[in-house]
């Protein structure tokens, strides 16, 4: 009867043996922000630096143009191609949704048929400069995490810039430049981000990458590399993200260049193809765009791992006691010492530097050992409210119970041996009260299996389950056994087979179900 349960028992210990051996990778990306720990005073929480996960930016932000009437269709007009000046069939109406384009166009999802897009006007007033800035805000600092990716329907333009503000668009900075010609167009020495080195990435460069050529058909894209220039640390293949991690967490530049709380595109000429505009067919000459990629994450300066977008407005979802749409302060009543940033260092799990209560100094645990239980939601182990210290406990800033003499447990609910004869009596009185069934020992292997493992022993256990405590994260494991008032010890390591666990079990309910049918 014991074997289907024995061989399920096995399949979940293999495939949560499997699940832990991947998860401190997990935790290199910085996504959970606690975890309870077992400590000598109880259960508690661990802190770790925590940042949300990158996600599609375009679907959070305002688009505002100038100048605003920049976009084709009031009045309606007719559109040549830019490669054939004769092919005049392409009609712009802001009246009529099918022939409309206006700029939330550049947001929709792609691989519609025919491609949707954002459409300027043509250049109508030459040789006046067809210039078009494109601003998008997310009111909400935004920390970038690959490449900006522009997707022109017409052809790419001889001259952009694109730049980014870091104060909600009262100030800004080139990112990068972008030109057939960048000596003539801005005065600079073509580059591309493949000249770049870890001594130059903040460099403001200018590339001919994104504008040169005529076949604009085969290549509409234009970028910001992102990627190319974390890879300066964290490698080609992005591998080292620790390198990268460290990088940042030291050097503010570094930080501030891949943040943002708005970009603004500049479009300063539009594709020509060739060395002349065409004067008598300015209908050739516009700009449209399909497709604008931004990825990144809220910045919650690491102190949250979630980050909601309500009423209109992003906010970081924060942890560590701080507050704030960007977790930049601590909340009331926890002023025990100065706000900080998370570190990335130490890596893999970080600092979280989290907010203190007034009046409290800095938090000390010894010997705690962390079960990885990552929870995201729980904030509190204790509350006075729903989660009560019993037995006459108080609750320590909802962290710990501290309990009355003769009392222990998580929320003091247990009382404590004050004696020899005292254990063992509470002890057999426990057990004729509360004998556990299968269905609790099961429980409790699945429970204990991905975090220890056994060595095998002789003696069957006769009154009480098995009680485990683990040593270390990773290391041995000490089993007591108390059978007639007497203890057994023995260590062994993490490598050592899970079976006897569930041995243990077994054997333990055995000897109860012998006892109860020796009893009838």
């Amino acid at each position: 009867m014991l074997w289907p349960i024995l061989f399920s028992l096995q399949a979940v210990c293999t495939s949560v043996s499997h699940a832990m051996q991947h998860y401190p990778a997990a935790w290199g990306h910085y996504d959970v922000c606690k975890s309870q720990i077992y400590t000598e005073e109880g259960l508690a929480w661990d802190y770790m630096a925590c940042q949300p996960e990158a996600t599609d930016m375009t679907k959070y932000l305002r688009v505002a143009l100038d100048p605003p009437n920049i976009t084709c269709g009031d009045p309606p007009e007719t559109y040549c191609a830019l490669e054939n000046p004769y092919m005049c069939n392409n009609e712009c109406d802001a009246t009529t949704e099918e022939l409309a384009h206006p700029p939330e166009l550049m947001f929709d999802f792609e691989g519609r048929n025919p491609t949707t897009f954002w459409q300027s006007s043509s250049w109508k007033k030459y040789p006046k400069p067809l210039q078009v800035n494109i601003t998008l805000s997310w009111n909400k600092t935004v920390e970038l995490t690959d490449d900006i990716v522009l997707t022109f329907e017409s052809g790419r333009p001889e001259q952009m810039v694109l730049e980014k503000s870091l104060d909600y668009g009262r100030t800004w900075t080139p990112y990068q430049f972008y030109a057939t010609d960048c000596l003539d167009a801005f005065t600079m020495e073509p580059k591309t981000a493949n000249d770049l080195t870890q001594r130059t990435l903040l460099d403001i460069i200018c590339t001919e990458d994104y504008s040169r050529g005529y076949v604009w058909k085969n290549d509409k894209t234009v970028r910001f590399e992102i990627k190319d220039r974390f890879a300066l640390f964290a490698g080609p293949r992005l591998h080292n993200m620790a390198s990268l991690y460290g990088q940042l967490d030291t050097t503010k530049n570094l930080r501030d260049f891949f943040t943002i709380t708005d970009l603004r595109i500049k479009l300063l000429k539009p594709a020509t193809g060739a060395t002349m505009v065409d004067e008598n067919n300015l209908s050739r000459y516009f700009y449209a765009i399909s497709d604008i990629k931004v990825q990144g994450r809220c910045k919650c300066n690491l102190h949250a791992n979630s980050c909601v977008f309500d009423k209109g407005k992003l906010g970081c979802e924060c942890e560590h006691n701080t507050t704030g749409p960007d977790c930049s302060r601590c909340k009331r009543h926890y002023h025990g010492r100065a706000w900080s940033v998370g570190s990335y260092l130490p890596i893999p799990k970080g600092t979280a530097n989290i907010c203190i209560p007034s009046n409290q100094g800095p938090v000390h645990r010894a010997n705690a050992s962390s079960l990885g239980v990552a929870n995201r939601n729980q904030a509190r182990v204790c509350d006075n409210a729903m989660l009560r210290c019993q037995n006459g406990g108080s609750c320590h800033h909802h962290q710990r119970c501290h309990c009355s003499p003769g009392f222990t447990g998580v929320l003091c609910e247990r009382a404590s041996c004050q004696g020899p004869g005292e254990c063992d009596d509470q002890l057999s009185g426990r057990a004729a009260l509360h004998r556990p069934g299968i269905g609790r020992l099961l429980a409790l292997s699945l429970a204990v299996l991905p975090h220890m493992r056994l060595f095998p022993f002789a003696e069957r256990p006769e009154t009480r389950p098995p009680i485990l405590h683990q040593k270390s994260e990773n290391t041995c494991v000490e089993l007591e056994l108390s059978s007639a008032g007497t203890q057994k010890k023995g260590r062994g390591t993490c490598g050592q087979c899970a079976w006897r666990t569930i041995y243990v079990a077994i054997l333990y309910f055995q000897g109860h179900s012998g006892g109860r049918r020796s009893h009838q």
